[in-house]
C-alpha cells in the first residue's frame, strides 16, 4: 500500500532507489504474492536484519488490516493492477488509511497527496 503515496522518500537512500525498481516493476505488470513477512521490497531497507524486520509487529499490524479490509489472504498471488485496485477502493477511496497505517511515521507523506491509483 505504501507505494501508493511514495514519492522518493525513505529510510536509505539504497532503499528509496530499491523501491522506485519495485514500483516500475510492478507498474509494468508483475504479479504480487501477498505476505505479512519480511518480503523483496524489505530487502533493502535497514531495519531488515537478516530477514527480521526491527519493526515486525507494527509491520504486521498493518498488513494483516489491508489484507483484511481487501478480503485478500496471505500467500495470494495477483496482478499488481488488481491489488492496487482493492486498495483503492477498499482502503484509500473509503478513508480507511488512517486507521490502519496513521501511526506510521511516514504518515505525513500519504496524508499531504492523492494515492497514484485514484483513478483505477
Amino acid at each position: 500500500m505504501c507505494l501508493a503515496f511514495f514519492i522518493g522518500n525513505g529510510y536509505s537512500n539504497g532503499f528509496t532507489a530499491h523501491m522506485q525498481e519495485m514500483l516500475e516493476l510492478f507498474t509494468k505488470g508483475a504479479d504480487v504474492c501477498l505476505t505479512v513477512n519480511t518480503d523483496e521490497i524489505c530487502s533493502a531497507c535497514p531495519n531488515n536484519c537478516q530477514g527480521l524486520c526491527e519493526a515486525a509487529e507494527k509491520v504486521k499490524r498493518y498488513d494483516n488490516a489491508v489484507l483484511s479490509q481487501c478480503g485478500l489472504t496471505e500467500g495470494q498471488t495477483l496482478p499488481f493492477s488488481k491489488f492496487t485496485q482493492y486498495v483503492q477502493q477498499n482502503i484509500i477511496a473509503s478513508g480507511k488509511r488512517p486507521e490502519i497505517c496513521g501511526d506510521c511515521q511516514w504518515n505525513r507523506i500519504c496524508q499531504d497527496q492523492p494515492s497514484r491509483w485514484q483513478n483505477t
